[in-house]
């Protein structure tokens, strides 16, 4: 049997040029009674092309991968270098007030979730004309640390070839200290009680920047240098813990952005895009 691989070739070589195509709704994956879903977007063409997977923001407790204000601006650049782009959904936290604890746990289900959707690509590269080789994790605030999670503790074959963190909060523990990012419902149910160092520990394990090894894939950070909810320390520290276990590591300031790609458009801080650009298409390979 050919591998997903030799099939995306064979593919190439014989199927008609086709043109872009545009899918809703698709069940990458089943978690008990919940259906995981994600729309994609393939670029014309035979293929076999490169691709994304956009892991949205929201605290872990919000936020979708439809009509998503600070995930659309991402959406034409990639369409126009013909990158291939997948947008997924996955499990929110809910009860975080009344149970911190297993919302903290939760961000293992979280992460589960964007390796079954990089596991789903992989399998399905032929059906959407995509190389299983050629896959980068784009993730926003709290989908940053999921898709740098996935990336740093891949599942067998789940490996990516890198991973854009936008704001990415890499350091949980520290944050949950000093930002508004984590819920004051959080903090005010934990604070003084035994459950307090039980949360930071399940928020340690689950901070990408603890998770760094020399089996890192490359990382572009990109970081507004106004952040008031993830600090921008946040992405210079875990890059040079990045660099400084072997892997790549660039990080790009946003000179006078806060917490949001979508305001950022606003502001017209959108120089972002060319390097970020030139980082894919030198990490994805020449399509």
């Amino acid at each position: 049997m050919l591998n997903p691989q030799c099939l995306c070739a064979f593919l190439a070589i014989f199927m008609p040029a086709l043109h872009s195509q545009d899918f809703k709704d698709v069940e990458y994956a089943r978690a008990g009674k919940v259906s995981l879903l994600l729309d994609a977007h393939i670029p014309d063409g035979r293929g076999p092309f490169a691709a994304v997977i956009l892991v949205h923001g929201g605290a872990w407790v919000a936020g979708d991968r439809a009509n998503n204000i600070n995930i659309q601006p991402l959406l034409k650049p990639l369409s126009d270098a013909r990158i291939a782009w997948f947008s997924i959904s996955y499990r929110l936290a809910t009860d975080v007030a009344r149970n911190p604890v297993g919302a903290a746990t939760h961000l293992g289900t979280a992460e589960s979730d964007v390796r079954r959707s990089v596991a789903f690509v992989k399998e399905h590269a032929a059906e959407y004309r995509v190389n299983p080789n050629r896959i980068v994790l784009i993730g926003q605030s709290a989908g940053g640390q999921l898709a740098a999670m996935a990336a740093l503790r891949p599942d067998v074959d789940g490996a990516v070839q890198g991973v854009v963190g936008f704001y990415t909060p890499s350091d949980l523990a520290s944050l949950a200290r000093t930002s508004s990012f984590i819920p004051d419902g959080v903090k005010d149910a934990v604070q003084g009680t035994m459950f307090e160092n039980i949360l930071m520990k399940g928020l340690t394990k689950f901070s990408p920047i603890n998770a760094v090894s020399e089996k890192a894939p490359p990382f572009l950070l990109i970081h507004g240098t106004d952040d008031n909810v993830v600090p921008f320390a946040q992405s210079e520290r875990f890059c040079e813990k990045l660099k400084a276990a072997g892997a790549g590591c660039e990080l790009y300031a946003v000179k006078g952005g806060g917490h949001g790609a979508g305001a950022w458009e606003s502001l017209k801080l959108t120089d972002y895009k060319a390097p970020m650009m030139r980082w894919l298409l030198r990490t994805l390979g020449p399509s």
